[in-house]
């Protein structure tokens, strides 16, 4: 499947900082999972600097600190599924939903245990 680039830099980017480190692998999936998807992808968080990291609560190995983690806005459950179907389709090896903050996070972070999906409390 070919495709656009659906993200700005400054989608990416720290808020903080404004540091751009954005993995190019993670960045292709997830042009791929918004394709798939057919809907809008609203990213609350990717790049994030220690900082950042520490001060939104982030785990001290966060694959955001190294720009292979997006976290990605949904409204309600359908989207919740369809963003998560296309994010598996193209190929995230791992996700975490946040039910409560309306998030999905996907990595590629291959140091860290694959196949799995997690849930945020």
């Amino acid at each position: 499947m070919t495709h656009s680039g659906f993200f700005t830099k400054q989608e990416l980017e720290c808020p903080c900082c404004k540091a751009y480190f954005f993995d190019e692998n993670t960045l292709f999936l997830l042009n791929e999972a918004r394709e798939r998807a057919g809907m809008p992808f609203i990213v609350s968080s990717a790049c994030r600097c220690k900082e950042h990291n520490k001060e939104v609560g982030g785990t001290p190995n966060s694959a955001h600190l190294r720009g292979k983690a997006a976290d990605i806005l949904f409204k309600d459950s359908n989207e919740c599924f369809l963003i998560t179907d296309a994010l598996l389709q193209a190929g995230f090896r791992r996700l975490g939903i946040n039910f409560r903050k309306k998030f999905i996070h996907a990595d590629t972070e291959e140091a860290l245990p694959q196949d799995v999906l997690f849930s945020y409390e």
